[in-house]
């Protein structure tokens, strides 16, 4: 059954969600897993739908195609995060890594003999990376096709830039201990830097999420509630019949419920756009940002509607709104 449904992806884009799958280091087999989540989400679609059709009346079809779409975006954006978080923490224990083999060959020890010996436990997935560099090379295969190889299977810029500088170090005749050393300690002065910008834009962020969390929300709620006080009140204002003043009331097209949607579409998509932003400021890219969707969702409504209850309660009564 999952080969059926898999097959109904186009080849390209089922093919990147392999290399994805391999990337976040996920075991078993791919298409099982791809059929899995995929007859997951069409179920979950089918549920949404119906909820929402019988609760909002919006048509099950569109609601089905729409949360199919999120369900399936969203599953390939985890597989991604995870293929992304597995990749930072290579380049974090990288120049350590570097630091082991280099310190191996120092005292002594061929290269195959100090690879192996420098594939700790602590080093996770790249301890078996290392170690099959180091029995391929026992097996007689060059180093650096071995190294390529190891790259191909992490989703990592860094890694692979540090490697082809290794290998095009020993291709211009280096030495291997001093091109290890050198890389090691080039790879935590670029990690210092990254965490000092990251310092100087925490500000940034934490501008950004006061923003659409809190002052966004507070203010839709105010506005929200000065319609319906307008929309009340206002009309009812009955003025003499001047003919030197040219003013009159009429009826206000704009409704409070129309605001009120208005509100939460607007607040919705604030979070999501902004959750994006606040993802390509702190690491580069926007999917970082998908963390922050559910908890500004959560705040930016909550907020909104807490706003709108609070003034109601405080004032509702003077505006004849209670």
């Amino acid at each position: 059954m999952y080969k059926i449904i898999t097959r109904l992806i186009p080849k390209r884009i089922r093919k990147n969600i392999y290399d994805t799958l391999d990337f976040a280091r996920i075991k078993g087999n791919k298409q099982n897993i791809l059929g899995m989540f995929l007859s997951l989400n069409l179920v979950l679609s089918i549920m949404i739908a119906t909820f929402f059709s019988s609760l909002f009346n919006i048509n099950p079809f569109l609601g089905f195609f729409i949360s199919l779409a999120a369900l399936n975006t969203g599953s390939y954006f985890f597989f991604s995060l995870k293929a992304d978080a597995t990749a930072k923490f290579i380049e974090s224990i990288l120049p350590d890594a570097l630091q082991l083999m280099s310190s191996n060959l120092r005292a002594g020890l061929t290269t195959d003999k100090a690879l192996l010996l420098s594939a700790r436990p602590e080093f996770g997935v790249l301890s078996e990376e290392i170690a099959n560099i180091g029995k391929k090379i026992a097996l007689g295969e060059d180093i650096g096709k071995a190294m390529v190889e190891m790259t191909e299977k992490f989703k990592s810029e860094k890694l692979n830039k540090t490697f082809s500088l290794i290998i095009t170090g020993l291709r211009s005749g280096g030495e291997l201990t001093n091109l290890l050393d050198q890389t090691a300690e080039g790879l935590r002065q670029e990690r210092f830097l990254e965490e000092k910008i990251r310092t100087n834009v925490l500000m940034y962020s934490i501008f950004i999420f006061i923003a659409m969390g809190v002052g966004a929300p507070v203010l839709f709620g105010l506005s929200s509630f000065l319609i319906g006080v307008i929309e009340k009140n206002l009309v009812s204002i009955d003025l003499p019949k001047v003919a030197s003043i040219p003013i009159t009331f009429s009826k206000i097209s704009i409704s409070p419920s129309f605001v009120l949607t208005f509100a939460i579409i607007s607040l919705i998509t604030t979070s999501i756009m902004g959750s994006l932003v606040l993802g390509l400021i702190q690491k580069g890219k926007e999917r970082y940002g998908l963390k922050f969707i559910p908890i500004l969702l959560v705040l930016t409504l909550g907020i909104f509607f807490l706003t709108r209850f609070l003034i109601g309660s405080l004032l509702g009564g003077i505006f004849g709104l209670k």
